[in-house]
């Protein structure tokens, strides 16, 4: 019989949110993605050849004071006071309003953990929103709590005067920094630090504008990022992240104000920019010629579950949610792709 996505939960919070690796805990966030791709029945075996890698939770060390917050953001060895900080918040206030509050806060940093801060706290509304359980609250402070931690801004910040590209437009005039020959080396987070050396990277952030259908600037995001990830042999789970990441912050959007949903989108793109400039090793790509894959969905879900992988299992639940949307043979290409090319990483 297959757990409650609450008794994973209770399995996970005793875990800490990196594993022995250093790299980010998934297990919370593919937790997820399988019961919103309908395979419930995945879950303990996943978690069963996962957890090995996991840490023992971080202890807490000195309570974040609700007035004096901003001195402790970034600071990963708070991560425990972080996540102690916004269960209290969660305690106090209705958790669609601590989103409204907090998201705008950390939205400058929405790069945290190559952006595994904002996508932990996407899934954890995405179950919240289904059925509020003490569960789900604690993984929405786990997912702020990371987020906060791992707070990372990028060069550049909003101007009042964004160029008002689309993104698929956009990621044309962002400079690419290498060239055919690079290879790849090191963490995301690690190498995405090289962009402090770019200072024309910094206008990048204002190639968007957000002021239309933001509905439509997300899935014109996923889209182009989509291909993206097709086109690009090098850093491949990079690039997963430009679909992952935007595609949560679609899940944060209802909660809040209009105004700051846009202005997360433009750090969303940010984000994903950050990551074609220095990855991509080849001009954007097109996909309007793109054949969709003979397999079903079904057949795609369970090529993702069989591959195994954190990022090929939460890439494929999020490129088909987009494609729900957004029903272009991209999506599909690249879930098909990620069973064979990312695997079972």
């Amino acid at each position: 019989m297959p757990v409650t996505i609450d008794e994973a939960l209770e399995i996970l919070h005793r875990t800490g949110p990196d594993l022995v690796s250093g790299n980010s805990n998934h297990g919370p966030m593919v937790t997820e993605a399988l019961f919103a791709l309908g395979r419930p029945d995945a879950v303990l075996p996943w978690l069963e050849g996962y957890k090995s890698r996991f840490q023992d939770r971080p202890p807490t060390r000195n309570p974040i004071s609700p007035g004096a917050w901003q001195a402790s953001l970034g600071d990963r060895s708070r991560v425990a006071d972080w996540v102690a900080f916004f269960d209290r918040e969660l305690v106090e206030a209705p958790w669609q309003a601590v989103l409204q509050a907090w998201v705008p806060r950390l939205a400058p940093g929405l790069w945290a953990a190559a952006t595994h801060g904002p996508i932990r706290t996407g899934h954890a509304v995405r179950s919240l929103a289904a059925s509020v359980t003490p569960q789900r609250l604690c993984e929405l402070a786990e997912g702020l709590g990371y987020w906060a931690a791992r707070y990372q801004v990028l060069p550049g910040r909003p101007s009042g005067h964004p160029i008002g590209h689309s993104p698929s437009a956009a990621v044309q005039y962002v400079r690419r920094v290498h060239g055919p020959d690079f290879e790849a080396s090191g963490s995301i987070v690690q190498q995405i630090t090289g962009l402090d050396n770019q200072p024309e990277f910094a206008t990048a952030v204002d190639l968007v504008d957000t002021a239309g259908d933001l509905v439509w600037f997300l899935s014109d995001l996923t889209e182009t990022c989509a291909g993206l990830y097709l086109a690009n042999p090098q850093g491949l789970i990079a690039f997963v992240h430009t679909v992952t990441a935007p595609s949560a912050l679609r899940l944060l959007a209802p909660y809040l104000s209009e105004a700051d949903a846009r202005l997360a989108a433009r750090y969303a793109w940010q984000a994903c920019a950050a990551i074609y400039a220095w990855y991509s090793t080849t001009p954007p790509p097109s996909t309007s010629d793109l054949t969709p894959p003979t397999e079903d969905l079904d057949t795609l879900i369970d090529r993702a579950v069989a591959a195994g992988g954190a990022h090929t299992i939460k890439f494929t639940e999020a490129c088909l949610r987009e494609y729900a949307l957004n029903p272009k043979p991209v999506y599909l290409v690249a879930a098909r792709d990620a069973a064979e090319r990312v695997g079972g990483v």
